[in-house]
């Protein structure tokens, strides 16, 4: 009688377990709900910036993936980017003539900058104003058009395409915008569109890199005095680093935290990070010196200053946005990192895989092309593969935002999926060229994408 209690008493508690995991209500209600429980007891507090940082940007195609059961017809049902008759223009023209006034060899080793014809001909041309209304005298581009523009210009070179990228990406034209006041917009965005002013955005300090909230600069408001007269801005104190055209930018984005101590704006003490629109001639405004990034020619520098007093007319958008930089910057950040690293290194990618694969047919060993060599093949065959890989997701992205998203998780995958697959297209092709690409030169189409 004791031994047949046993398994009886075994297969109930099976039965009672498998009606736990099974029955919904039931699975919830005793195991999930009191998992949840405790993890929100031991997980920090959510804070406001991650908060703002999680519901920026909205849910695309991605979502499908996430839920397990990606719908391919919606996928598929989405229109092709395309280009107007004007953008295949400029793509044709304005940007072949950009690419010949550019000889990398000599941006890296000789001028250390672009030609000032160069400069001078995307300033004309209006390429740092891509995502600029024509009403304010912009070319007013599609993100698809603005994605093809910097994959070109990155397949002859990276100076060029990062002082053309940089402006049309997260930076003051893209917040101005979106948050400037009508003032604010009626005077910057004709002059950076047609490269009068030249941007730069000063969010990184040596403190803060990819953990952006934590930008130790700060701002004080008090009164001080601004063009003769009295009036309520607020004292700020900065560093940055790494910020791209900080050397030859004439007004530039200054992120910082705002405090109002003495209650001059509201009870509020610690009012929150804060965009402004600086001047570079401002007062106390530190800039012009140079980073040396690995031979990288582009401009990249830091910023500083020190109680540097500025009216809050600076913040953009007015005194009325003081306090909400973080959430325009999580608003705005998708769009620009959609397009900016993706088409770059696309670029990169395609360069490498037209050049390394002409190579490959041309040089000969043993009386046989090297392409034909099966070690070889297996890098040609990745080259090729995560080339198309990458253009294809730089224009599922582009295409994202052309339709009104701000894809704001599918950019970030897209960034990260495609410089490491443009990290391993150019170790691939360094392989295959070998010494043809260690010696530095103006015939060595590689060496410096690897560098």
């Amino acid at each position: 009688m004791f031994n047949s209690t046993i398994p009886l008493l075994g297969i109930t508690i099976l039965v009672v377990l498998a009606g736990l995991f099974i029955v919904r209500p039931l699975r919830r209600a005793l195991i999930t709900r009191p998992i949840f429980s405790t993890y929100r007891k031991v997980l920090p507090q959510m804070s406001d910036t991650e908060r703002d940082a999680l519901e920026a940007g909205t849910v695309w195609w991605e979502g499908e993936l996430f839920r397990g059961k990606p719908d391919w017809q919606k996928l598929q049902a989405y229109p092709v980017p395309k280009l107007t008759a004007e953008e295949q223009s400029f793509l044709d023209k304005e940007c072949e003539e950009a690419c010949r006034l550019v000889d990398d060899w000599k941006v890296t080793h000789e001028l250390y900058d672009l030609p000032h014809e160069a400069w001078r001909y995307i300033k004309e041309k209006g390429f740092l104003g891509m995502i600029i209304p024509k009403k304010y005298g912009g070319l007013e581009f599609s993100a698809y058009a603005h994605s093809q523009v910097v994959t070109k210009l990155s397949t002859r070179s990276s100076a060029l395409s990062v002082s053309v990228m940089v402006p049309n990406s997260l930076g003051p034209a893209e917040l101005l915008l979106h948050y400037g006041t009508e003032e604010q917009k009626n005077h910057y965005l004709p002059r950076l569109a047609k490269g009068i002013e030249v941007p730069a955005f000063a969010l990184t300090s040596p403190w803060a890199g990819s953990d952006a909230a934590s930008i130790p600069d700060t701002g004080v408001v008090c009164k001080g005095m601004y063009q003769g007269k009295e009036v309520l801005g607020m004292r700020v104190s900065w560093d940055k680093r790494y910020i791209t055209l900080a050397p030859v930018c004439t007004v530039f984005g200054l992120a910082f935290h705002l405090f109002d101590p003495d209650g001059l704006l509201g009870d509020k003490k610690h009012i929150g990070i804060t965009c402004a629109l600086v001047p570079y001639d401002h007062p106390g405004v530190d800039t012009g010196r140079r980073h040396f990034p690995l031979n990288a020619m582009f401009m990249n520098g830091p910023t500083r200053g020190k109680e540097v007093f500025m009216p809050l007319d600076f913040i953009i958008g007015g005194p009325k946005m003081a306090g909400q930089g973080w959430r325009m910057l999580m608003e705005c950040l998708a769009a620009g990192r959609s397009i900016s690293l993706p088409s770059s290194n696309t670029g990169m990618a395609q360069m490498t895989a037209r050049a390394v694969g002409g190579y490959a047919r041309v040089r000969s060993q043993f009386k046989m092309a090297v392409g034909k060599f099966e070690g070889v093949e297996e890098a040609l065959t990745r080259i090729g593969a995560y080339t198309y890989m990458m253009d294809a997701v730089r224009k599922m992205t582009a295409g994202a935002v052309d339709l009104g998203e701000k894809p704001s998780v599918v950019s970030a995958i897209a960034k990260y999926h495609v410089t490491e697959r443009a990290r391993q297209v150019v170790n691939d092709g360094m392989d295959v060229i070998g010494g043809k690409g260690i010696c530095l030169g103006p015939n060595n189409f590689l060496g410096r994408a690897y560098q």
